[in-house]
């Protein structure tokens, strides 16, 4: 290590631990994980590169695939009456989901404990609401749910990739609160479950950030209890401010779990603050 005194003049540091050994050694061993990455070995670089291919690969196939199907869906969501499509819509959403997610853990890329999900498949309809730490959390959820309606941003139903398929499946812009609860009033008298994350938007102060209160109400109004849903991952992968190419450290890892079945009755705000704190209680200690 090398420390700048004035003009040059360098003094070099030799940095030895209490073995008498150099810095970065503890008896006689290099620290793994520092060294590795200042200078990994050829079969790590050659992984490294495996994975960025892989990765932006699926990116790319996601994105066309998704794209194709926008444009044939926002035809059909004009030919179609909508008994047909949006069961058909969803269904291929699903379907679509759940392909991407099984071709990143063949490639190694992603380890996913999403079988909780499944139990759902078969229930009377609820108002799901997961945590949303990244941009993957519905695509994790909706690939193990065929019959599921979600709220969706403006700009999601505005985009040329998705806008089409999410009209067809019967999602609901969520920039009109009227129209939100109306919405998801009737998908879940179809026999649907309702999608919605409590926050709002992406995590943005870990665990867990602020609650809006439109899913409790949801809840509420049409009288469906709320499914707690935790997604838990060490990574900030598509997180708040993450660039949608930046490759992250693989493989990421997800779990997914089901928490506690509530009824929303009574003051709403009393019972989005609960949820709240018991969220923040469930993700607080995250150890996969």
């Amino acid at each position: 290590m090398t420390r700048r005194l004035g003009p040059g003049v360098n003094m070099r540091l030799h940095l030895r631990n209490p073995a008498d050994k150099p810095a970065g050694f503890l008896g006689g061993r290099t620290i793994g994980r520092a060294s590795r990455r200042l200078n990994p070995p050829p079969r790590a670089r050659q992984r490294g590169a495996y994975e960025r291919i892989v990765f932006y690969g699926l990116i790319i196939i996601f994105g066309l695939s998704s794209l194709a199907w926008s444009m044939l869906a926002g035809i059909l969501y004009w030919l179609l009456p909508r008994r047909l499509g949006e069961p058909l819509g969803q269904f291929a959403i699903m379907a679509g989901f759940r392909g991407f997610v099984a071709a990143m853990q063949a490639s190694g890329i992603i380890a996913c404990e999403l079988d909780a999900l499944d139990t759902l498949g078969d229930s009377a309809p609820l108002i799901i609401a997961p945590n949303h730490p990244s941009l993957l959390d519905a695509v994790l959820v909706i690939s193990r749910l065929s019959h599921v309606v979600c709220a969706a941003k403006a700009e999601i139903w505005d985009n040329v990739f998705l806008g089409g398929s999410a009209r067809l499946a019967g999602f609901i812009r969520n920039d009109s609160p009227i129209k939100l609860i109306r919405g998801a009033a009737r998908q879940v008298r179809a026999g649907r479950h309702f999608l919605i994350f409590p926050e709002g938007t992406r995590t943005n102060a870990p665990p867990v950030g602020e609650f809006k209160g439109g899913f409790a109400l949801i809840a509420k109004q049409t009288g469906v209890p709320v499914q707690t849903v935790f997604i838990e991952t060490p990574s900030r992968f598509l997180g708040k401010g993450w660039p949608l190419f930046k490759p992250p450290e693989f493989p990421l890892v997800y779990r997914v779990r089901l928490g506690r079945r509530v009824g929303v009755e009574g003051n709403v705000h009393d019972v989005v603050a609960r949820l709240r704190g018991y969220y923040q209680e469930e993700l607080g200690g995250i150890d996969l």
